[in-house]
């Protein structure tokens, strides 16, 4: 690793006494640093007070309660699609667990399906804590969506189409205290292969991201801050102009680290298109249209770095 990122970390707590409303040139200022950080950092870091502290620290105990089950009960989390069932002692990545719950921020009831598979006899703070905090999160992450498209001075329907065609997936996820210093890897480099991910933290680092460069640089996350990631279907969608952040955790100290992050994702049967304001003689064609749901079966089949250009690439 080569020191720490210089991501930005841009203030999304805007209110409207603050002159910060939608369209307004402050709006359309934060718009393009977020493209800008996209563009070239494939992430960045934002403050927003609209997700309470109390929530955050309510989520992260909850999660701890969760993990903290016996493992047959965890186990029985299973969902035929990839990387949704409860995943825990892999070879390649011991420190690692995590749960990934479809569809809970926008249905209660999924939420009430999920706790009552973990507590039989019943869990209702935790229902309401995953529900609240996945629909909170999903809301800002349609909104940096909306940001994104609006930067580029997209149409209404295309940046619609970003937020209309999305489904999401939010995942939990939590890092064990590596027995060695060299036996530190709690998640191997990847990109992900969602539209956008929105990621928060309890107090342990760990985060870190390849530069252009190609060096491993960690991302020191304030305390109060979320983490946004571009993904390779936005990456995609962008014609390449955005960044999807190659990214791991690696662990060090003596404290495990806990996170949860909502995963914006392509619905079924969604395409996958560059809008034609984002080709030019600058900017030619880099990825044919294609299903979101192909690419995805793609990746999981032929796991590989370059999956999106192999697959989409023209």
């Amino acid at each position: 690793m080569d020191g720490a990122a210089k991501i930005p970390v841009l203030d999304f707590s805007w209110q409207e006494d603050d002159g910060t409303e939608r369209g307004n040139e402050n709006w359309k200022l934060l718009c393009s640093k977020v493209r800008e950080a996209c563009e070239i950092h494939g992430c960045f870091l934002l403050t927003y007070d609209r997700i309470p502290a109390s929530l955050r620290s309510d989520m992260l105990a909850a999660m701890k309660a969760l993990f903290d089950l016996p493992e047959e009960t965890k186990t029985k989390h299973q969902n035929p699609k990839p990387y949704l069932s409860y995943q825990g002692k892999c070879p390649v990545v011991p420190l690692h667990e995590s749960f990934g719950i479809d569809d809970v921020a926008t249905r209660l009831e999924a939420a009430r399906e999920f706790t009552h598979y973990m507590w039989p006899q019943g869990n209702p703070p935790f229902c309401e804590i995953l529900h609240s905090m996945s629909s909170k999160m999903l809301e800002l992450n349609f909104t940096i969506l909306e940001m994104i498209s609006e930067s580029f001075g997209m149409e209404g329907k295309h940046r619609d189409a970003l937020v209309r065609d999305s489904t999401s997936v939010f995942r939990v996820m939590k890092y064990k205290v590596p027995p060695r210093e060299d036996q530190n890897l709690g998640l191997v480099p990847h990109t992900d292969k969602n539209a956008l991910t929105v990621l928060c933290q309890n107090d342990v680092q760990g985060l870190e991201i390849m530069t252009k460069e190609d060096h491993w640089e960690q991302v020191m996350v304030p305390e109060d801050a979320f983490v946004v990631i571009v993904g390779d279907a936005l990456k995609a969608w962008s014609n390449g102009r955005l960044v999807a952040a190659k990214h791991r955790v690696v662990m060090k100290g003596e404290k495990e680290r806990y996170s949860f992050g909502l995963f914006s994702v392509p619905k079924e049967g969604a395409i996958i298109k560059v809008p034609p304001e984002l080709v030019d003689d600058e900017h030619p064609l880099l990825y044919r249209p294609f299903k979101f749901a192909d690419y995805f079966a793609y990746f999981v089949s032929n796991v590989s770095d370059d999956a999106l250009e192999i697959y989409a690439g023209v």
